[in-house]
């Protein structure tokens, strides 16, 4: 039985039709991944309708304009995080998975605002990469701690090897340390195209 989507009268609806083309009801007019993908960056709720089912497709259409942002070299998913990600598929915790990531991504957006105000400082040359550097770092530690939860196993396994050695806590943090260092230093690199641009 195909999936029916009620939607408020502030939701367009988008039909796609068998040849694979878009239309946008609500403008009467075809439209494309790229136009979608500007309506999320709008804020713009929409639906993705089967034209000949009527089905819910609207994860899957996202979930192509992800794919279509990651071809084009915009790489915001990391591969790690996408074989932990394929790895719980299947997994007994799968269903916590999808709240997880929403109370994740709302987290992060309730930083953003914090986090544009110190990218503005470092591209108007204001030594603000301290801050910057100490929000990701609490990101990170936030994430960390949430992914603990969704593998118990390895965790344990991690707190009692942290527990007989120091010096194994010692190389973690280096690690982990060398891991923020790189991440900053690609958001450097990151910036630094933008201030090229502009």
């Amino acid at each position: 039985m195909a999936d029916k989507t009620d939607t408020n009268e502030d939701t367009v609806v988008i039909k796609k039709y068998a040849n694979r083309r878009l239309y946008n009801t609500q403008k009467s007019s075809y439209v494309t991944l790229d136009h979608l993908a500007e309506m999320v960056r709008e804020g713009q709720d929409f639906v993705v309708i089967d034209a000949k089912s009527g089905e819910d497709i609207t994860r899957s259409v996202l979930t192509q304009i992800i794919f279509e942002e990651e071809s084009k070299g915009h790489n915001m998913l990391p591969t790690k995080f996408l074989r932990q990600l394929i790895s719980l598929y299947g997994d007994s915790v799968q269903g916590f998975v999808p709240g997880y990531l929403e109370a994740s991504m709302e987290t992060f957006t309730k930083n953003q605002d914090g986090l544009r105000e110190q990218m503005q400082g470092a591209i108007a040359g204001n030594p603000a990469m301290a801050g910057f550097e100490a929000l990701a770092r609490q990101n990170m530690d936030w994430f960390d701690n949430a992914m603990r939860m969704f593998t118990p196993a390895v965790s344990g396994a991690t707190d009692k090897a942290a527990a007989t050695t120091t010096d194994t806590n010692d190389d973690a943090s280096d690690v982990e340390l060398g891991d923020l260092k790189a991440q900053l230093a690609q958001m450097q690199d990151q910036l630094s195209k933008l201030v090229d641009k502009s």
